[in-house]
Formats: structure tokens, C-alpha cells, sequence
């Protein structure tokens, strides 16, 4: 496949990861049915991000598309996605090599601020379109705010409700990468 412009290879890319993450929210699902030890409220809100980032911001507003920002925020995407799902196919199968679940649970310290960056980046470039158009105002006829009102509020509540995502990571790390005997768990 030929892309003669950053536009087109971006509106190619951007569809297919646009399916895939859609596709994503059988987390959630797996989170819901107890099949993961996760629960559902981090894949959800990791899902909701995502998905509102890509399908509401990128593929409808033309003038964000160009920019490097969504390039890197969709390799960072991809950089952990590329771990993670073997991780998760290898654990299922019960031979996950030691390496995969170290880099598992240690890219993601680097990859998550890039990801979440980029995704903010964009966000905060949408608000004069966003504005200029009223995109969205059908949708938000019946609620007492506009979507560009929506969306800067969802710039202040990222930020907190990511770092709640990441320290829960870390927290996921310390307990794969360094679990403890069960005499340490019954001394606290």
C-alpha cells in the first residue's frame, strides 16, 4: 500500500486502530464476567479514554489529524499493546517467559505518560475547532453544557483519573514482579 501524504496514511491507520479499539472493550466485558483479576473499572476507564480520544477527537476533526501528536500517541498505544496481548495469550497458555512479564509490567512506565500526553495534546488542539464548529451539538442539546465544555473538563479530570490508572500499574507490578510469601501477607 502506497500513502502519499502523513493524511493518508494516518486516516488508514486510524480507521483500523479505531476498530481494534472498539473490539477493546471485551476487557471491560472480561472484567464484568470475573474472568480477569483486573475488575472492570480501570480497563473501562482505560477504554473510555481511548475510544472517545480516537472516535470523537481524531477521526472527525480533520485539522488535529496531521499533527506528530497523534503519531506518537498511537506507536505508545501500540508499543504496549505489542507486550501485552502476548503477555496475556502466553499467561492463558501457562508459559509466559519471565522476560515478557518483566517488560509487561515495566514498559508501560515510560509508554503510559507518552500515550496520555499525545492523547491531552490533541484534546487541548480540538478546543478552537471544536468551539468554531459546535461539533457535537446535537448530542449535547439535551445536557446543559457543550461538548467543548465536556472536553475541557475531561482535560482537567485527566490527568487524576490517569495517574489513578498508572499507581494502580505500579501497584499491579510490585505484586507480579516481587509477590510475597504468604507468611509476609498474614504478618500485615
Amino acid at each position: 500500500m502506497k500513502f502519499d501524504t502523513w493524511i493518508d496514511f494516518n486516516c488508514c491507520c486510524c480507521c483500523e486502530i479505531g476498530l481494534l479499539q472498539t473490539l477493546a472493550f471485551i476487557e471491560v466485558i472480561h472484567g464484568v464476567l470475573g474472568i480477569v483479576p483486573s475488575g472492570f473499572l480501570f480497563p473501562l476507564m482505560q477504554w473510555g479514554g481511548r475510544t472517545h480520544f480516537l472516535l470523537a477527537i481524531v477521526r472527525k476533526i480533520y485539522e488535529v489529524q496531521e499533527s506528530p501528536a497523534v503519531l506518537i500517541t498511537f506507536v505508545a498505544w501500540c508499543c504496549i499493546e505489542i507486550i501485552r496481548y502476548p503477555f496475556y495469550a502466553l499467561s492463558c497458555l501457562g508459559s509466559c517467559p519471565p522476560f515478557l512479564t518483566y517488560l509487561r509490567y515495566t514498559v508501560f512506565i515510560v509508554i503510559y505518560p507518552i500515550g496520555v500526553v499525545g492523547e491531552m495534546w490533541i484534546m487541548y488542539q480540538s478546543l478552537p475547532v471544536i468551539l468554531e464548529k459546535n461539533l457535537y451539538a446535537d448530542y449535547f442539546a439535551a445536557v446543559l453544557f457543550s461538548y467543548y465544555t465536556f472536553v475541557k473538563a475531561v482535560l482537567i479530570c485527566y490527568p487524576f483519573l490517569w495517574l489513578q490508572l498508572y499507581l494502580y500499574l505500579f501497584k499491579q507490578r510490585r505484586s507480579k514482579l516481587y509477590p510475597r510469601s504468604e507468611k509476609e501477607k498474614k504478618r500485615k
